[in-house]
């Protein structure tokens, strides 16, 4: 069972030393967390927050580990490899889109309130 999570810790590792917009995300995550923190949210929405960060993060290892199959399957151009990632990629930016809304609909009014 440690093999696991250590095999685990370094796919995370991987993703965030390897990938540009994994390194986004972290930074984001950061910047989040501080805002939270300065702001004093709730523990619901600190529940949102890690949810939606986790689903970023989440779907961020996914589409890499599907893009790094495809091109090891087929490294070269290939329409049917192109769909599949950009599939992939779509299922990030919904991500990315649904935890931004979450990020507002927490964040405005705290930083709207008089």
């Amino acid at each position: 069972m440690i093999k696991s999570f250590r095999y685990a810790i370094n796919g995370v590792l991987l993703l965030i030393r390897n990938e540009r917009n994994a390194k986004l995300h972290t930074v984001a995550t950061i910047a989040v967390v501080i805002l939270g923190i300065v702001l004093n949210i709730n523990s619901n929405e600190w529940i949102a927050i890690f949810i939606s960060i986790g689903f970023v993060f989440s779907m961020e290892a996914m589409n890499t580990a599907i893009e790094h199959i495809a091109n090891f399957i087929q490294p070269k151009q290939d329409y049917k490899i192109k769909v599949i990632k950009d599939i992939a990629a779509g299922g990030v930016l919904f991500s990315a889109i649904v935890a931004f809304v979450v990020g507002l609909l927490i964040f405005i009014p705290k930083l709207t309130a008089p």
